[in-house]
């Protein structure tokens, strides 16, 4: 693959980096440490700079006020937002549009997209099923009747689903067998939220569904949708990863070269080296990984692998780099990383979210070798 980026999607970081300048890490303790949730809202006056800076609208098409961008450079942007834990629902409300832009039919797009591209409509989606480890298509059955479709079952730990506008949910369809997704208003009758909190202390919402009906129109039923729109939500959480463990690193690097130990800045001793060198080699191994899957995702080029390979491959990685990153941040730091009015503990609180997020390193390989046994290399 061409590691150059276009002009277009280093634009689109430019873009990025001029609108989280201003955004600092939030300084509260971590949840642990105080009940209740960071906020009950995400950051909206962020979102609108977002919206205005045109990067909710980078993967729409051009009839739909989008720039046509692709995966790459979402990822470019998320890569941004981590460094400075920005509190807004970018990947999960693009890839929501992007689904609805790729699957959805003419009503719905026309609906939908343009709104969402300049903010004034937010989505989300449920995708970590019932328990967070089973397929999220597996936790709710859709059934077709009388022109609409009924939704039953139940979604944990929606990201933003409290303030978003509509949930893309993931479902079983009973006739057919195959996933589809379908469009839930926040306050559909029949469908409620609980109240949830993640490890980064951020509200997420326990998504129940008792006999919701929904218009054919607003639900995706087009074999291969889910599994797109779960790959690039993977390949996003991956460019979140990296973006806060460069972060994390870089603040490491800053304090031991100033933090000294007779006479001389810790980042000298060979112990220091060493491991933040090692750390160095994860984040490198995780922009590899991650730009491979996500240009695979972009252009659907072929390979040995159906691009869910290489989107494993990029998930171990970013689960396991950014839990080393963080930790031995913590260690490098010593007992000045404990302290809440640092923010490292903060970024340590999303790098464990993230690392949940994407799931134990043991599932993805036994996801890839189950595709190399379906799909002999050689």
């Amino acid at each position: 693959m061409d590691f150059t980026f276009t002009e277009e999607q280093q634009a689109a970081v430019e873009a990025a980096k001029a609108v989280f300048a201003g955004v600092a890490p939030d300084g509260v303790p971590s949840p642990a440490l105080t009940a209740g949730a960071v906020a009950d809202d995400f950051d909206r006056a962020l979102w609108s700079r977002l919206a205005d800076a045109d990067l909710l609208s980078l993967l729409l098409d051009d009839r739909h006020g989008g720039a046509g961008l692709d995966a790459v450079a979402l990822c470019l942007v998320l890569r941004e937002s981590a460094k400075v834990l920005a509190r807004v629902p970018l990947l999960e409300s693009t890839a929501a549009t992007v689904a609805v832009q790729t699957y959805g039919g003419e009503e719905l797009q026309a609906d939908l997209l343009v709104r969402a591209g300049r903010g004034e409509l937010v989505l989300t989606v449920a995708a970590n099923g019932r328990t967070g480890h089973d397929g999220a298509e597996l936790a709710v059955t859709a059934r077709q009747e009388d022109g609409a479709w009924v939704l039953d079952g139940l979604q944990t730990a929606v990201p933003w689903a409290r303030n978003a506008d509509f949930v893309l949910v993931p479902a079983l369809s009973t006739g057919t067998g195959r996933s589809v997704l379908a469009l839930v208003p926040r306050d559909h009758q029949g469908a409620t939220l609980a109240e949830q909190i993640s490890t980064t202390g951020e509200l997420l919402g326990e998504l129940h569904l008792d006999s919701v009906r929904i218009p054919a129109r607003d639900v995706i039923d087009a074999d291969g949708a889910w599994e797109w729109l779960r790959n690039l939500l993977a390949t996003g959480t991956c460019a979140l990863a990296l973006g806060l463990g460069e972060r994390v690193l870089g603040m490491t690097s800053e304090y031991t070269g100033k933090r000294e130990q007779f006479g001389h800045p810790v980042a000298t001793f060979q112990a220091v080296a060493v491991q933040a060198a090692d750390r160095y080699i994860d984040l490198r191994a995780m922009e590899a990984t991650l730009w491979q899957a996500a240009w695979r995702i972009s252009t659907g080029a072929g390979g040995a692998l159906p691009a869910s390979g290489d989107v494993a491959v990029a998930k171990v990685w970013a689960s396991e780099g950014v839990r080393r990153v963080v930790q031995t941040a913590q260690h490098l730091h010593g007992g000045f990383g404990a302290d809440t009015d640092y923010s490292l503990h903060r970024y340590h609180a999303w790098a464990k979210h993230l690392e949940l997020s994407l799931g134990p390193a043991a599932a993805h390989e036994e996801a890839l070798g189950d595709l190399l046994a379906a799909h002999p290399l050689g």
